[in-house]
Order: structure tokens, then C-alpha cells, then sequence
């Protein structure tokens, strides 16, 4: 998600990395309302109510950060989809690390084509998976 809200990333395990997105998702619908979340999103009142409780790992990365943008005191949904992307691809580069590596590392829970479209935005992505994702490139970086 965003790149100082999760510096420890790298030390903590897909789940509590999920957790912690969930945590900053719910905290943003509780201080601008769900009614503006669902205003300024394509997500319905059920949806972003869900936000709110949490349940956020078969959230599309798109959808978290629309959710994100819905507060005035971030920038849009676009830049911060940018900056998730980004985190990710330039982590990789800092563990010097390739989409077929980085498939091994996560014992082939997704296939390296696949992680280099998502990754990419050529696809979507859940936060679960960019949990996963970011919790093991992070950890190779030390």
C-alpha cells in the first residue's frame, strides 16, 4: 500500500501484513463515512461496510485504493495504485529478484506470468495477494 505506512513489511507474515491494510482501509471509512466511500468509489454500501469490519482480502488493490482516496488528505486512486505497484517493483530490483524467483519464494502460489501482470496492472490483484507479495520481497531485501 503505501510506502511509510508499512515499513516493517518485510517482518511480518502475509496475514498480519493483510491485517494491517485492513486496519489503515477500515480507519479511513470510519473517519470520512461509508456514505462518502461508496460516493467516491465503484464499491457498494455492503462492500464498504465490509471494508470497515476488516474483510479485505478479496479487495481488489484498485478498490483499496479507491477506498484510500476517498480521503481528501490523500492523493488519488491512481497515484496511489502507482505507488503500490511501485513498491513492489522496486523492491524487487533492490533483492535483485526476478518474477520466477519470486514465484519459488512463495512456493508457486501464483505463477510468475501472472505475478508480472498483476504487478504490472495488467490485472487485478487482491490484497491478499499483494500482501503475500509484499511481505516476502520485503523480507529479501536485508
Amino acid at each position: 500500500m503505501l510506502r511509510t505506512e508499512f515499513p516493517d513489511a518485510g517482518e511480518r507474515s502475509p496475514d498480519e501484513l493483510l491485517a494491517a491494510y485492513g486496519s489503515v482501509l477500515a480507519e479511513t471509512v470510519e473517519s470520512v463515512g461509508a456514505g462518502a466511500v461508496v460516493d467516491a468509489t465503484d464499491l457498494d454500501r455492503e462492500a464498504v461496510d465490509a471494508v470497515a469490519d476488516g474483510d479485505v482480502a478479496s479487495l481488489s488493490l484498485e478498490d483499496a485504493m479507491a477506498v484510500l482516496a476517498a480521503d481528501p488528505d490523500r492523493p488519488d486512486a491512481d497515484a496511489l495504485q502507482a505507488e503500490a505497484q511501485d513498491i513492489l517493483l522496486m523492491g524487487m530490483t533492490t533483492a535483485v529478484m526476478d518474477v520466477e524467483s519470486l514465484a519459488s519464494g512463495i512456493d508457486s502460489q501464483l505463477e510468475p506470468k501472472e505475478i508480472q501482470q498483476k504487478i504490472e496492472g495488467r490485472y487485478p490483484m487482491t490484497l491478499e495477494e499483494y500482501a503475500l507479495l509484499h511481505s516476502y520481497i520485503e523480507s529479501q531485501r536485508r
